[in-house]
C-alpha cells in the first residue's frame, strides 16, 4: 500500500481477493487470556453476584460467557456471567 492520499496504488487482484476473502469470512475473535474448564472454581468479581464462589459448569467461548453454579441461601443456582466477571479461584 502507497501512494499518496488523493492517489493511491492499485493493489493486485490477488490482495484484493484475499481481503474479500477475509471479510466474507468475518474477523477472527481473539481468544481469551484466561481459559475455563467445567469444574473449575471461580470466584465472581463484578455484578450482583461480586464475592460468590462457584463451580464453572459450562464455558462458552464464542460468547465469552459461563455458566457458573453459586451457592445462594444453600442452594446451587446457575448464573450465567461474562468471563471478565470472574476470576479462577
Amino acid at each position: 500500500i502507497g501512494g499518496t492520499a488523493d492517489r493511491p496504488l492499485p493493489i493486485r487482484d490477488e490482495e484484493a481477493d484475499a481481503i474479500l476473502q477475509r471479510v466474507q469470512d468475518g474477523v477472527e475473535k481473539p481468544r481469551p487470556k484466561v481459559l475455563f474448564e467445567p469444574g473449575q472454581m471461580v470466584r465472581v468479581t463484578e455484578g450482583p453476584f461480586n464475592d460468590f464462589n462457584g463451580v464453572v459448569e459450562e464455558v462458552n467461548y464464542e460468547k465469552s460467557r459461563l455458566r457458573v453454579a453459586v451457592l445462594i441461601f444453600g442452594r446451587s443456582t446457575p448464573v450465567e456471567l461474562e468471563f471478565g466477571q470472574v476470576e479462577k479461584g
